[in-house]
């Protein structure tokens, strides 16, 4: 069930991610954003020294965050 959860919040994470930043993306990619972007910004608010135990809430606005960081930083490596 975590890993299914994980997914989910993943693909919903980077959903979001996408429709903050007004990217439009795939399913499969939406859902790897939003896992890589979960990992990203659990190291960013570690480094700042910010809890995250919100429970599902917290653990997708940490995934929201480092999902749109990650689209942020792709954004400059991209050409217009």
């Amino acid at each position: 069930m975590g890993i299914l959860l994980s997914l989910l919040i993943g693909a919903l994470a980077g959903w979001l991610g996408g429709k903050i930043m007004n990217v439009g993306m795939g399913l499969l990619i939406e859902i790897l954003v939003g896992l890589v972007g979960g990992l990203l910004g659990g190291w960013l608010f570690g480094l700042l020294g910010i809890n995250t135990t919100g429970g599902l809430i917290g653990q997708l606005l940490v995934a929201v965050v480092g999902a749109v960081v990650l689209l942020w930083i792709v954004s400059l490596f991209k050409k217009k």
